[in-house]
């Protein structure tokens, strides 16, 4: 593998910030987007390894400057999408709605 999601032993990025009992999740988004992730899992449309391929297939600018659990959020969307189970333009109407209510 060459890509953004595989960076082992490269040098140059800086070093690797970690916390203390670091919690799995720092936000409750980010526990929802695991949970929805796991759950499509169960829904039959794709599996694990789709999964961690559809996180893997985004772009190498937005891979690397996502949180963990944007990349997540990233690979289910494009799951979603590819499956037709919603569309971008039913996401992206989503995402607007919840930053307008959070105004």
């Amino acid at each position: 593998m060459n890509g953004a999601h595989d960076l082992g032993g490269m040098d140059g990025l800086g070093p690797i910030d970690y916390e203390v009992d670091e919690p799995v999740f720092h936000a409750e988004w980010e526990r929802r987007v695991f949970a929805l992730t796991v759950a499509m899992g169960f829904y039959g449309a794709w599996n694990i390894d789709m999964s961690r391929h559809a996180r893997e297939r985004t772009p190498a600018a937005e891979y690397l400057s996502s949180s963990y659990y944007e990349i997540w959020l990233s690979g289910l969307e494009r799951l979603l999408d590819e499956d037709g189970l919603l569309t971008r333009a039913e996401i992206d109407a989503r995402v607007t709605a919840l930053r307008t209510e959070e105004s």
